[in-house]
C-alpha cells in the first residue's frame, strides 16, 4: 500500500459504501425509462466506444445546457450510473448532457480532459443558450479544467454561466503517492499540468462543493481550489463523498439553483 492510499479511499470510509454503485444503477435506469422520448442516448462525440454522451431534453425549448461529468478516479464508471442526477436541472427547463470517457490506464488524464472538452462542445452545438458544468470527484477535476483558458473553444467558453466542481480532485500531486498512480502514470510535471489549483480560471462564476462528512483529503482538495480561485466553498453538512451529489436530483436544492438560476 502506498503512503496516501487510505487518505483517498472513499468506499471503506463510508457506511455501506460498496452498495452505492448498485443503487445508482437502479435509480439511473428507472430515470431513463421515465424519460423515454425525451432523451437521446449514446450520442458519439469522439472515435472510441466510450466517447459518447446521453442528452436529456426538457419539455419545450431548453433554457440552456447543463453537463454533468462523473467521477471514479478516471478509472471506473460511465454515464449509465448517473442519469437520475439530471432530474434537478431538467425540472428547471435545462437540457442535461452526461458523457462517458475513456479510462486510465488506456489513456492519460490529459487525454480525458481533451475528451470532455469535445463532449461539452458537441453538446453545446445541439443546445442553444448558457452552459453550466457540474462534475463529481474526478469529474470535479474535469469541469474545473474546462474553466481554464484555452481548454474549450472560445465560442463555447463564452457561454459558460457557472461551473460547480463537487468534491473535486484539484491538485493531482498527492496522487503520486497512491498506488492508483500505477494506472494514472503521472509524474510530477504531468500532475502539475493537470492541477487546476495551479491555474488561473476564466472570469466565470465557480462554486466548489464538498460534503461536511468527507475524508480530510477531499475537504482539503475542495478548500485548495476555493482559495486558489477565490470561489465560494459550499460545505454540505452531514453529506459524504457518495451522497453529496444527490442534490443534483432536487430542483429545489441550492446546488441546482446555483447552476441554473
Amino acid at each position: 500500500m502506498s503512503e496516501l492510499d487510505n487518505a483517498y479511499a472513499n468506499v471503506p470510509n463510508i457506511p455501506g459504501g460498496a452498495q452505492y454503485p448498485a443503487r445508482w444503477t437502479v435509480a439511473a435506469e428507472a430515470f431513463r425509462v421515465r424519460q423515454a422520448g425525451q432523451a437521446e442516448l449514446g450520442l458519439p462525440y469522439g472515435k472510441s466506444a466510450r466517447q459518447a454522451l446521453d442528452l436529456f431534453h426538457p419539455r419545450g425549448t431548453a433554457r440552456g445546457l447543463c453537463v454533468f461529468v462523473h467521477g471514479g478516479y478516471w478509472l471506473r464508471f460511465d454515464r449509465s450510473f448517473w442519469s437520475h442526477l439530471a432530474a434537478g436541472p431538467l425540472a428547471r427547463g435545462w437540457a442535461v448532457a452526461m458523457p462517458s470517457y475513456d479510462l486510465c490506464p488506456e489513456v492519460h488524464i490529459a487525454d480525458i480532459t481533451r475528451q470532455i472538452a469535445q463532449a461539452v462542445t458537441m453538446a453545446a452545438d445541439r443546445v442553444a443558450g448558457s452552459v453550466a458544468l457540474a462534475g463529481h470527484s474526478a469529474g470535479g477535476h474535469l469541469v474545473a479544467r474546462m474553466a481554464v483558458p484555452g481548454v474549450l473553444p472560445a465560442e463555447v467558453a463564452a457561454r459558460l454561466r457557472h461551473v460547480a466542481p463537487i468534491s473535486p480532485v484539484s491538485d493531482l500531486r498527492p496522487l503520486l503517492r497512491t498506488s492508483m498512480n500505477e494506472q494514472f502514470r503521472l509524474d510530477e510535471p504531468a500532475a502539475e499540468a493537470e492541477s487546476p489549483v495551479l491555474m488561473r480560471p476564466l472570469p466565470v462564476p465557480v462554486s466548489v462543493w464538498v460534503g461536511g462528512d468527507e475524508l480530510p483529503a477531499f475537504l482539503d482538495q475542495a478548500r485548495w481550489l476555493s482559495e486558489a480561485w477565490g470561489a465560494p466553498l459550499e460545505i454540505a453538512r452531514g453529506k459524504h463523498h457518495f451522497d453529496v451529489i444527490e442534490a443534483l436530483a432536487d430542483p429545489a436544492s441550492a446546488m441546482v439553483a446555483r447552476l441554473t438560476g
